[in-house]
């Protein structure tokens, strides 16, 4: 989406520039020919004013104010005097046939010349050049009538001195538009960024919710449409959150509900004649109660420790193989165990990890042979941390991740606990085979 708009804002910015650009080009083009048109035209009247008002005219002072002047094949200047000489340069390319004809070859009547009476009153008159395309660009001819007869001024422009000057407005064109370009790149950029940041981070928030992560909360900022996406989202994962809360309450009250007819089943179990049965019956209620204690604490954990808990891996792996142990040796089992000497921080808490790991060895003591070593190996993974359980007895069957399924006689769920705290961590547990063929359980937590 953010290249979208991207894409979207510099077409449009680059049409904005054509549009305006290739008029210019034209206009350019235009204005740099009329404004050398202008300057050759202002020459040949200034040459023709120069020989109307000299008191002094001679062929040789004509020269010399031609010399100075530009002189060459793209812009020269001549004067073709009465006696029919031609002072200063025409180019070689213009052919006479090229040159202007019907000059006259005297004063025109009524227009003074330098020496009347009436020249320097105030009815002087100035001679005007005009303009006349020829092969190869534009002559500007003035014609000049003095008291000596009259001369010919004559201003050639090539085409290429008339378009001198088009190159460096033409760079000067794309340089800007690249730069606008430039420009409404670097906005739409910054228009992108403000539109699809917001948009990226409700995403992830709402992965995160998706993943467990209740705390997650999406930002408020950004244009109004997206900060309403973001608020609407804060306000739902507000309500799951009551929502589990007020499950586990339930769960917790109902629970503990059943505390008071398990106390009477146990008075009533004390008051059996038979002290065998009373024992068997207590140690049934005992282990029910343990239980309910277990789902009530379980119901209350987020109040506990926040809504996300956390645990040192190192620490609880160790534990519980260190209460496993004693079993372990009792039934002769080799055990390799490798574990990290840092703290190793889990997504999980230390109750849920201790039970997946009671699990996973619980698996072992009760579905292989006494004396049939295994080994657990806890390592940190860029994730997190992965534990594997590994023993060299027969293997799991194909439906032993099933929940509820099991070939051994068991309840079938104890891979299903060690399935879900890894999956509630973010992470996951896979079933393959130890390199003996045995049963090799890993389990992948993700970190806080």
């Amino acid at each position: 989406m953010r290249r979208r708009i991207l894409l979207l804002v510099v077409g449009m910015t680059t049409l904005v520039v054509l549009a305006f650009a290739i008029p210019l080009t034209f206009l350019i083009g235009s204005s740099v020919e009329q404004t050398a048109q202008r300057a050759a035209n202002a020459e040949a009247t200034s040459i023709a004013n120069y020989i109307r008002s000299s008191p002094n005219l001679t062929d040789a002072s004509i020269t010399e104010y031609l010399a100075a002047l530009r002189q060459d094949e793209d812009r020269s200047a001549a004067v073709i005097t009465p006696a029919n000489v031609t002072l200063g340069h025409i180019p070689a390319a213009l052919k006479p046939p090229d040159l202007p004809s019907g000059v006259p070859t005297s004063r025109p009547t009524g227009v003074p010349g330098y020496g009347d009476q009436s020249f320097g009153g105030g009815n002087r008159q100035f001679p005007q050049a005009r303009g006349q395309t020829v092969a190869g660009g534009q002559i500007f001819q003035a014609d000049v009538a003095v008291s000596g007869g009259v001369y010919h001024v004559i201003v050639f422009a090539s085409d290429k001195n008339l378009r001198s000057g088009e190159t460096a407005w033409w760079l000067l064109l794309a340089g800007g538009s690249i730069a606008l370009l430039l420009i409404g790149a670097v906005g739409g950029e910054l228009v992108t960024r403000r539109i699809t940041r917001p948009l990226i981070d409700t995403a992830r928030t709402a992965n995160a919710l998706s993943a467990g992560d209740v705390s997650a909360r999406a930002p408020t900022d950004g244009p109004r449409e997206v900060a309403e996406v973001g608020t609407a989202l804060n306000r739902l994962a507000d309500r799951i959150d009551d929502l589990i809360a007020a499950e586990r309450e339930t769960v917790a009250d109902l629970s503990h509900r059943l505390r008071t007819p398990l106390t009477a089943l146990r008075l009533d179990a004390e008051s059996l004649p038979n002290q065998s049965d009373a024992d068997l019956v207590g140690e049934h209620v005992s282990a029910l109660e343990r239980t309910l204690t277990a789902i009530i604490r379980a119901a209350r954990r987020p109040q506990r420790e926040g809504r996300m808990p956390g645990c040192d891996a190192t620490t609880v792996v160790g534990e519980r193989i260190t209460f496993w142990s004693a079993l372990t040796e009792d039934q002769n089992r080799v055990a390799t165990v490798s574990l990290p000497t840092d703290p190793l921080p889990v997504r999980c808490s230390a109750e849920d990890l201790a039970a997946a790991v009671d699990a996973l060895l619980e698996n072992v003591v009760a579905h292989t042979p006494e004396e049939t070593a295994f080994s657990v190996r806890l390592e940190a993974t860029e994730a997190g941390a992965r534990l594997v359980v590994s023993d060299e007895g027969p293997g799991l069957g194909p439906d032993a991740g099933e929940r509820g399924r099991s070939d051994r006689g068991s309840t079938g769920l104890g891979l299903s606990i060690a399935r879900q705290v890894a999956e509630a961590s973010g992470g996951s547990m896979t079933i393959g085979s130890s390199p003996s063929g045995g049963a090799a359980i890993t389990l992948d937590l993700n970190r806080t």
